[in-house]
């Protein structure tokens, strides 16, 4: 592939790690500049400068609602313009519902769902006026399939599944593509709450994809041309069965 981003400004949350950094660095690597979005500023520092200028970062704690309302104005100030969204940070919770802590619930679903709708909501007028842009959410496998072991977190991507499948209705004949793009089982922090039976077998069978393998989805997406959009896309580890 050759540099298909070039000149386009990218914001992607939850860049400092997983998905997210993997999603920056793809995104870097096609020409895009990107503003990382995180709440690390640790991390997000020592990641723009292993990156170089093209990328720059943006410390937002999301689930602060004044805070995560900066996040388009930030992004305008610091770059002059938005062509990408990817709204990729989110958290997990897996286990018995009766087992999980409420305060955890409340914690997710708003990351998962409230914020992923406040980002794409104040990212649109920009996009529409401009009569161009993109918006990739990180969904789920879970969004498609009712695992039996994450009932909250499953929940939280079918929210997501049905959101990106409303808006992108409503957003499509102004020039704005809206998809998502739902990993199974992927190489990340976010495992480290999966049940350990579970994360055993997988690992066991060669049931995980590293977070690069959602990225290169993720740029297919980007550079089709204008007139495809591409909803939405299953990335699977091969062994992978639900």
């Amino acid at each position: 592939m050759g540099r298909q981003l070039e000149g386009k400004v990218a914001a992607v949350t939850g860049a400092a790690s997983g998905i997210g950094l993997a999603s920056t660095r793809a995104l870097i690597g096609e020409g895009a500049r990107v503003v990382l979005v995180d709440r690390d500023r640790t991390a997000l520092d020592a990641v723009c400068a292993e990156l170089g200028e093209a990328a720059l970062p943006l410390v937002i704690d999301l689930l602060d609602p004044a805070d995560c309302a900066t996040l388009m104005p930030s992004v305008l100030a610091l770059a002059g313009r938005l062509d990408i969204l990817h709204a990729n940070a989110g958290t997990y919770i897996g286990g018995d519902l009766v087992e999980a802590d409420t305060a955890v619930i409340d914690r997710m679903l708003n990351l998962n769902v409230n914020v992923v709708m406040k980002n794409v909501h104040d990212a649109l007028p920009h996009m529409i006026e401009r009569g161009s842009g993109d918006i990739v959410v990180t969904s789920s496998v879970a969004g498609h399939y009712p695992i039996p072991w994450e009932p909250v977190y499953s929940a939280s991507k079918w929210a997501m599944t049905c959101f990106v499948q409303t808006v992108r209705r409503q957003v499509n004949k102004k020039g704005v593509r809206v998809g998502s793009v739902s990993p199974g089982p992927v190489i990340s922090a976010l495992l480290a709450d999966w049940p350990e039976e579970n994360l055993r077998k997988a690992k066991e069978s060669g049931s995980l994809i590293e977070p690069a393998e959602v990225a290169d989805a993720i740029l297919f997406m980007l550079t089709r041309p204008r007139n495809v959009t591409i909803r939405d896309i299953v990335v699977l580890p091969t062994n992978f069965d639900i």
